[in-house]
């Protein structure tokens, strides 16, 4: 991806869909041939030369200071999330070294996998990379979505299955607003990792084979989806409503854990609860001790 086209877009796409009025401007100023705030506007509103945020825009500033960003971000009305991916584009023009093999690992510690089996009674759970690569996942959460453990290595990643597959697409019950929420992820993902070359590819496969996805993706919409509220209908326990949510590792920088819970006491709780009790591994009896349970016989209460 071009950073300098990426940026100018981006910037673009903030000042269009922003109007005067909601800008604090006056309204007025003759006929707009586009729709939203001009560049000299922009400029105005964020303390600078119109020329000056005009080379900003097309990437012909090199040295920009956090300041300027700032000043613009907020003339913009951007977000926490759309300013940080101003920066990262920003900084990304800005040659680095290039990142060491061991930089990015697809290792799980043992003691998140630890942390997913004593959640898979309770709460599905993934973890995954910033291309949305399953690397590690609990019994439940293969349960709800699909069973990751058989899926060839580029097929285990969530964008992909949510985008491209049938059984995985009809479990939400609005899959469009799903998949535009999921490009807006992997645009994100695009402008903090440029040059990664497996989530261009992915990238690439999602505009050529999903409709809608190049409309999504020219919206410049970015998210980091850290919660959502997802309603579902799954084959064996119907309909759920599960409540997303997203959690860091400060250890481990590119590894997030999804995780997904019902409110408490709801028909969402007693539906995840089945699916938990219908996907719980067999427990039989151990013919050798008696009254404990083992692989010879079910569970006696």
């Amino acid at each position: 991806m071009d950073q300098n086209t990426e940026l100018r877009d981006f910037l673009r796409s903030r000042r269009g869909r922003l109007s005067p009025e909601a800008a604090g401007l006056a309204p007025g100023g003759g006929a707009r041939r586009v729709p939203g705030l001009r560049r000299e506007e922009v400029a105005h509103l964020a303390g600078m030369s119109t020329d000056y945020y005009t080379r900003l825009e097309q990437g012909r500033h090199p040295h920009v200071s956090g300041g300027v960003l700032d000043a613009v971000a907020r003339a913009l009305r951007m977000d926490d999330v759309e300013r940080d991916y101003l920066f990262e584009l920003v900084r990304a023009r800005i040659a680095r070294p290039a990142r060491s093999p061991g930089t990015v690992t697809r290792r799980v510690r043992p003691e998140v996998h630890q942390m997913l089996d004593v959640l898979g009674d309770v709460a599905p759970a993934v973890v995954i990379n910033h291309r949305q690569d399953v690397l590690a996942s609990n019994r439940l959460a293969r349960a709800l979505i699909t069973d990751f453990e058989v899926l060839a290595g580029r097929q285990r990643n969530l964008a992909r299955l949510v985008l491209l597959d049938p059984a995985v697409r009809a479990l939400f019950v609005d899959w469009e607003e799903m998949a535009e929420i999921t490009v807006a992820v992997l645009r994100l993902a695009s402008g903090r990792h440029p040059d990664d070359a497996l989530l261009n590819e992915l990238i690439g496969e999602v505009m050529a084979k999903v409709p809608k996805a190049g409309t999504w993706w020219a919206s410049h919409r970015i998210s980091q989806c850290v919660h959502a509220t997802t309603p579902l209908h799954h084959p064996v326990v119907g309909p759920l409503t599960l409540r997303f949510e997203t959690l860091s590792f400060p250890a481990d920088p590119d590894h997030t854990l999804g995780l997904f819970t019902a409110e408490p006491g709801s028909p969402s709780a007693q539906a995840l609860s089945l699916l938990a009790s219908w996907t719980a591994p067999e427990i039989r009896a151990d013919p050798e001790v008696p009254g404990r349970t083992g692989p010879g016989e079910p569970h006696r209460t």
